[in-house]
């Protein structure tokens, strides 16, 4: 009889040096909550399906923004652009009026606040979330979007926020 080791997970601080290594695009998730806005900010966004529209991102179990959200009847991703790496840290930090000066932003369909010089806007109804881990697998279903007529995305790699320049 063979004798099989159980699968020994690397350490945290391993894991997250190796993920550093991937670059992400940079979204906010935003909703209104009783007239409140609330936002934070994910590189952990991603298409899930087609048909029908859904979108995924991750959120912290210890976020103090996601019970807020969790409320909400809808939410807003705002795709990010190269020159948003202040208001990606500024949804990412704590202790700050996010949607204060220097943010721009306007309501949007179904009350969802929508950041201005995105990307794109998607605005969703919330799917379904399961806990995995440490973190909230959160799934919307798009209900609109918005498109910019051009622009580059942010992104996220070893930690600092960049830009893509494509291939000629």
């Amino acid at each position: 009889m063979t004798e099989t080791l159980p699968d020994r997970a690397v350490d945290a601080d391993t894991f997250r040096r190796a993920l550093a290594v991937h670059a992400a695009g940079v979204v906010v998730v935003t909703a209104q909550v009783g007239g409140v806005p609330a936002g934070l900010t994910a590189t952990s966004f991603s298409s899930v399906s087609l048909t029908p529209p859904l979108v995924s991102f991750y959120v912290n179990q210890s976020s103090t923004t996601w019970p807020r959200l969790r409320q909400a009847g809808h939410f807003a991703v705002n795709i990010l652009a190269s020159d948003q790496a202040d208001v990606a840290a500024r949804f990412a930090g704590k202790g700050v009026d996010r949607f204060a000066a220097p943010t721009s932003w306007r309501p949007g369909p179904q009350g969802v606040p929508l950041l201005g010089g995105v990307s794109a806007h998607l605005v969703c109804a919330p799917h379904s979330t399961v806990d995995i881990g440490d973190h909230i697998l959160v799934v919307g279903l798009v209900t609109e979007t918005a498109l910019a007529p051009e622009g580059r995305p942010l992104l996220y790699h070893r930690g600092r926020f960049g830009g893509f320049i494509p291939h000629p």
